[in-house]
């Protein structure tokens, strides 16, 4: 049977760690490293694992792989501190782990909650996401943002999903994306992409239509209009944000 380790990369989490912890009991191994958490993440981490490490930030994906790297063991599970294992998703890994992976990668779907409302449309669901690895064979792109695992060309697909508590209210919503379009944008510029109109009004429009009216948007209600209106200023502001030439005036983030 393969072992299996899980990591993950926290700051300032205390309100979303324990709960995350507390569903990966069953795991052979709990690695958490940490970027200068100013809260009790680090304190309430120790309480579950004594392999908790500072590290300087790198950005999401490459933060992942110096994770990973710390493992013991082959197999890793990457988990973000917002999210949690359920009880028949870690039975299911670990059947995987028992009669041997047939895949150097699996998805795993979520269920991603908006507050304490799961969001069923929109492109929320089943958003399937490659957390479940071999790191001999696959690893983190080394990016600032939406880091994921390459190659994934030959993916396996587990059942049961993972419960990711992703925004809170409104308020932290507007706030991620702004964080995140402005490090995307950075990236970019650092690798020469330059926006142009089609980046900056019509994909915001297809982001609107593919998320209201193709995947059902509209089916959330108001909740669903705004997830769909704030999905389109976001890809508006992340190519906007390319215009300048001045990383100066793109702050950086974390």
């Amino acid at each position: 049977m393969e072992k299996i380790s899980v990591t993950i990369i926290t700051k300032n989490e205390e309100k979303n760690i324990g709960r995350c912890l507390e569903s990966l009991k069953w795991a052979d191994e709990i690695i958490v490293v940490d970027n200068d958490s100013e809260d009790r993440t680090v304190e309430i981490c120790k309480q579950y694992t004594g392999q908790v490490f500072n590290q300087t930030w790198h950005g999401y994906g490459k933060q992942k792989n110096i994770c990973a790297a710390k493992a013991q063991n082959r197999w890793i599970l990457n988990i973000d501190s917002d999210e949690v294992v359920t009880p028949e998703s870690a039975e299911e890994i670990q059947k995987v782990m028992k009669e041997g992976p047939q895949y150097p990668v699996y998805h795993l779907p979520r269920k991603n909650y908006f507050g304490d409302r799961w969001i069923r449309f929109g492109g929320w669901y089943p958003d399937r996401i490659l957390r479940l690895y071999d790191k001999e064979k696959v690893t983190f792109s080394e990016t600032q943002v939406h880091e994921r695992l390459t190659p994934d060309d030959n993916a396996g697909l587990l059942k049961n999903p993972l419960i990711h508590y992703s925004y809170t209210d409104r308020e932290d919503y507007i706030q991620r994306q702004d964080r995140y379009s402005t490090l995307y944008a950075q990236e970019k510029m650092a690798n020469g992409f330059h926006a142009n109109w089609t980046h900056l009004y019509l994909r915001p429009v297809l982001s609107f239509f593919k998320n209201y009216i193709l995947k059902q948007g509209f089916m959330e209600g108001y909740l669903g209009f705004f997830l769909a209106k704030s999905a389109t200023l976001y890809t508006h502001q992340k190519y906007a944000k390319t215009l300048s030439n001045n990383s100066s005036l793109l702050p950086r983030e974390r």
